[in-house]
């Protein structure tokens, strides 16, 4: 708390814990009927350490930088998670099936109404399946915490949505023409391979603003951010499928479309809640991705993170899977109507 800031105004005074209070016991009620579903489903509940060699390697995400201090009293660098899922892949190497984690998880630069920069993750893994089934669980679980919430709709802000409607299904694509009047896979060859300058002739003939140095992936996301995302979920829940395989570095490619990978995003009230993915399992692949990755990072951040060796090693041994990642945090506050993130967090960060 900041020393000018009244003690009746902090989350632990007496006053406001009273009002959050029936929102942190319903959270309690969401969270273990989930845990009961995922039960019932066959899944084992697993708890992924949250020190890690690497933070992940995506370029735009930035992870809280620590040391460990071993016997001999040498430090060496570590990192808290931005996600859990290299920990999980590897017990899916090691010969688990199907495992699922609520995992604390930390960002760096994300905080907001939507973002604290330590969360709750939720995450699952089947193996063997497609992940087209992860889109039939990621909706039996929004019902559920809907329906334990005691709630028909979702809501954020003025936004509803109906988790019980029919679903919509959209391919990134679809989404861009429909609300941004943009030709994506015009951008991109049939190789995968992206094509800045393309795209942001599209931009320009929209009105949308770009700097002289925004990459392909900058744009895209401009795009979607301000164009697409407001538009998806808003009356039923929006399924975004088929992102292009430029921006799914964990995913495989979609079979007979190297432009396209299996990843999927879920919307409700305009809010992202879960991001799924056919598994990608090519070490060499994966290391090619993750090093491209890293040059981004440097470019943009001027810094990389470290590649987690172990996790290339076990991605050998890893077989076919679908994986998912849901922000628990964010699908309570929409059950309950919650403006903030931090109005559904037990002890927000200070």
């Amino acid at each position: 708390m900041n020393p000018s800031t009244p003690a009746s105004s902090a989350w632990w005074s007496p006053s406001r814990h009273e009002g959050r209070r029936p929102l942190l016991l319903t959270r309690n009620r969401i969270q273990a009927a989930i845990r009961g579903w995922l039960a019932d489903e066959g899944f084992t509940e697993v708890d992924p350490a949250a020190l890690a060699v690497s933070p992940g390697n995506e370029a735009h995400l930035h992870g809280f930088a620590t040391e460990a201090i071993g016997n001999d009293g040498l430090p060496r660098a570590m990192y808290l998670h931005t996600s859990p899922e290299f920990a999980m892949k590897k017990l899916l190497a090691a010969g688990e099936t199907r495992i699922h984690a609520f995992a604390h998880v930390w960002r760096n630069r994300e905080r907001g109404p939507l973002h604290s920069p330590e969360f709750t993750m939720l995450e699952w893994y089947r193996v063997g399946e497609s992940y087209e089934t992860l889109m039939a669980d990621s909706l039996s679980l929004l019902r559920l915490a809907a329906s334990t919430a005691g709630t028909p709709l979702l809501r954020f802000r003025d936004r509803t949505c109906d988790p019980f409607a029919e679903v919509e299904h959209l391919s990134v694509t679809e989404a861009f023409l429909r609300y941004a009047n943009v030709d994506l896979m015009a951008s991109v060859a049939p190789d995968g391979t992206t094509d800045a300058g393309q795209l942001g002739t599209q931009l320009d003939r929209i009105g949308l603003r770009r700097a002289a140095d925004d990459t392909w992936s900058d744009m895209l996301s401009r795009i979607l951010s301000e164009k697409v995302e407001p538009h998806l979920g808003r009356g039923r829940i929006t399924i975004l499928d088929h992102y292009p395989a430029a921006e799914a570095a964990l995913a495989r490619k979609v079979p007979g479309d190297a432009r396209v990978a299996e990843r999927f995003e879920v919307y409700a009230c305009g809010v992202e809640l879960a991001n799924g993915f056919g598994e990608l399992t090519d070490p060499d692949e994966q290391r090619r991705r993750f090093e491209a990755e890293m040059d981004e990072k440097a470019r943009v951040h001027g810094g990389r993170y470290p590649l987690d060796e172990d996790f290339l090693a076990a991605l050998a041994l890893m077989p076919p899977a679908a994986g998912i990642a849901m922000g628990f945090d964010r699908v309570v506050m929409l059950a309950t109507g919650a403006p903030r993130i931090d109005d559904v967090l037990w002890t927000p960060v200070p």
